[in-house]
């Protein structure tokens, strides 16, 4: 009887295989109690030893990446190493042995619990979800300390007709990568989000995957036949044979599919009725420009700059923000650089020195000191990031994008910083391209609903539809327990869409998209029909967008589109776009 299994879909793609159950180190651990101090002075140079393996481990991973390896590897595989290295992790667990003259197994899942505990606190959702790395960084020292394989699967070849299909818990980017010679065809973990590290190495590698499938890892059976289903999010389990030729016959329609998309990296976007329409990519880090080049993007439509502030126990200098800012836009050659400014919230910040330590957290980081409104608080952290990004404009177009704007103040406040730093950097003579455009984050309710303050001000908006979603909602995405309800199609959200694109047409400015919604291919039409020119999106989703956009005509789409927005029942939205994806 078949088992179906669903969770969240993060890597498109089909795989069949056995299943091979990955079991977790941190499983019924001891708790041991030393009496004598020699057994303390063993048990944290024992704890040294294991840490000082993983490191190992990792850096060796780095040095025999394979040239084609996406970038995002060795960025998180860097990571990883920034955050073992950390007192936090590496030293206070040592402490615990000595303060509570426990083993270092016990120590090390203390200090997890509170480091968790923590990052649990942060509202932000990509944040949030950094506590897996944690947990995947004290499962590997867990398992050096307990002189477990990290990596226990055969080599590749010996797993009979069928590839793996790898069950766990969660698995670390370093995990993945020990696993690239191996025959893994799809991965299965019972946590993870969207944002999560394993969702973006997944992405990346082009391998299907299925995350926060709820105890996947005791519900499924070590052997078992598996399909994977990465689009619908879904994982069969000991399915009957006709459902697996079924598979079988999708699997191979969608290889010959990717090698089709792979023929339009050149091909002009527009729709069948000559619209033109601008395909941008999403990046977190400098690295990712290698995988944007390849799929022909128009430009990079939101630099998630926060990325280059995370893991670090000081803020980037300048220079070398600027060494970042300006890298991406000399690899853009002529094509726009959109950089968004900090996107952290208090209780995430660092400080260089006692006179920039954080404000106290708030109690909902969600609705406290965060985005636009850290950046006004702490102006010279957010005059420093924009000297960079002014600096980087002499090497080719770049916009600056204000994130979470909800209200004139902050608007005048950051373009009297942006003023600022631009007579800044003249004092010292150093060459901005001038002007650079401004734009605004359109993701607070306030600021969809007040439009004319946006447009009258900001060249260019941009719609972040992750954040937009959930305060409309009131849903966060990545609770489980009310995930389910977190609806792109809601009419509430589908009409402040609707309303802020229309806005900028009417301004004359652009409006584009950069949040999931952007890259889901089920509601480009719809996005279409409504009069989006701009689309945002990760780069392995363009192809399959611009795909889309090449099939589309917009006569035949509008009656259904504005069916869509004149209706408040989820059934005849959902008849709609079918209307929409058939047209």
């Amino acid at each position: 009887m078949t088992l179906a299994l669903h969770g969240i879909s993060v890597s498109r793609g089909i795989a069949i295989g056995r299943a091979l159950v990955w079991g977790t180190a941190s499983h019924d651990v001891p708790r041991l109690t030393l009496r004598a101090p020699e057994d303390i002075v063993s048990e944290q140079k024992r704890f040294d030893v294991a840490v000082k393996e993983v490191l190992d481990e990792l850096d060796a991973l780095r040095a025999d990446l394979p040239a084609d390896t996406p970038a995002e590897v060795d960025a998180l595989l860097n990571l990883h190493s920034l955050i073992l290295r950390d007192p936090a992790l590496s030293e206070q667990p040592k402490v615990l042995v000595e303060q509570r003259k426990i083993n270092a197994e016990w120590a090390l899942i203390i200090q997890k619990e509170n480091l968790m505990a923590q990052f649990e606190a942060i509202e932000d959702s990509y944040l949030r979800e950094r506590n897996a790395d944690i947990q995947q960084l004290v499962e590997r020292v867990m398992k050096s300390l307990r002189g477990a394989s990290v990596c226990p699967l055969p080599e590749s070849g010996t797993s009979g007709e069928e590839p793996w299909v790898l069950v766990a818990h969660d698995i670390s980017p370093a995990d993945m990568m020990q696993l690239r010679d191996r025959s893994v065809a799809a991965f299965v973990t019972d946590v993870g989000g969207a944002t999560s590290h394993t969702a973006i190495l997944a992405r990346s590698l082009n391998i299907p995957a299925v995350v926060g499938v709820s105890h996947a890892s005791t519900m499924i059976r070590h052997g078992e036949l598996a399909v994977v289903d990465g689009k619908a999010g879904v994982a069969l389990i000991d399915p009957d044979d006709i459902v697996v030729e079924e598979y079988r016959r999708k699997k191979a329609l969608l290889a010959l599919s990717r090698q089709r998309l792979q023929r339009l990296k050149d091909t002009p976007i527009q729709t069948v009725c000559g619209s033109r329409i601008e395909l941008f990519a999403n990046i977190e880090l400098p690295e990712d420009m290698k995988q944007v080049m390849e799929v022909g993007a128009d430009g990079v439509g939101l630099f998630r700059s926060e990325f280059l502030f995370m893991n670090r126990k000081d803020w980037p200098s300048e220079d070398e923000q600027y060494e970042s800012y300006s890298s991406v836009v000399k690899a853009m050659k002529g094509k726009t650089v959109t950089v968004r400014t900090l996107d952290l919230g208090a209780d995430k910040t660092l400080q260089t020195d006692e006179a920039h330590a954080a404000p106290p957290p708030s109690t909902n980081t969600a609705l406290g000191l965060r985005s636009i409104r850290f950046c006004l608080a702490e102006p010279t952290i957010f005059l420093t990031q924009l000297r960079a990004i002014l600096r980087a404009s002499v090497h080719g177009p770049v916009r600056i994008l204000l994130p979470m704007i909800s209200n004139t103040r902050e608007i005048q406040q950051s373009l009297n910083y942006i003023a600022m730093a631009k007579q800044q950097l003249q004092l010292k003579g150093l060459a901005i391209e001038d002007p650079v455009p401004v734009g605004a984050m359109v993701e607070v309710p306030a600021a969809a609903l007040c439009l004319p303050m946006l447009t009258s001000r900001m060249d260019f908006l941009s719609v972040g539809t992750n954040d937009l979603i959930q305060y409309v909602l009131a849903i966060d995405r990545v609770d489980a327990s009310v995930a389910f309800m977190y609806d792109p199609l809601h009419p509430a959200v589908l009409r402040l869409l609707n309303d802020t694109i229309t806005a900028g047409r009417k301004a004359g400015i652009p409006v584009s998209i950069c949040g999931e919604m952007a890259g889901d291919v089920r509601v480009t039409r719809l996005l279409l029909g409504m009069g989006l020119k701009n689309f945002s999106v990760h780069a392995s989703q363009l192809l399959d967008v611009k795909e889309v956009v090449l099939k589309t005509t917009l006569a035949d789409i509008e009656k259904a589109v504005g069916r869509v927005l004149r209706t408040h029942d989820p059934a005849r939205i959902a008849i709609a776009m079918k209307q929409i994806s058939d047209a």
